[in-house]
């Protein structure tokens, strides 16, 4: 009997949920408000690249990235479903939606694995 890989989609989906819940709201109030606003100071380019090049930073921002692309993946596809009607086009969406988020999700690994 196959097995359905929705449970693992759900998964994606809460965990992508769970991290923009708690942390865009802090990178938005940094770059977005502190740095602007002059309450920090801006970070240089040299300090940014160091903190990057940290294996525990680049995995950080891996699943910062990826994740939430996975939760965008599985709203999107659910409201083309019911707000829009079209269930007919099933296969369609699930490859766009899912396609995207993992079309994402290679490209912010080959970014984050190619920094000097």
């Amino acid at each position: 009997m196959p097995r359905s890989i929705t449970p693992f989609l759900w998964l994606l989906f809460s965990a992508g949920g769970t991290v923009a819940a708690l942390l865009f709201p802090i990178h938005i109030l940094l770059t977005g408000l502190a740095v602007p606003l002059g309450w920090v100071n801006a970070p240089s380019y040299e300090s940014v690249l160091g903190l990057v090049r940290n294996p525990v930073a680049r995995l950080y921002l891996f699943v910062f990235v990826s994740l939430p692309l996975f939760h965008w993946a599985h709203r999107f596809r659910y409201t083309l479903y019911d707000g829009l009607q079209v269930k007919h086009l099933t296969a369609l969406i699930v490859v766009f939606c899912y396609g995207t988020a993992l079309a994402g999700t290679v490209m912010a690994a080959y970014l984050l694995w190619t920094i000097p």
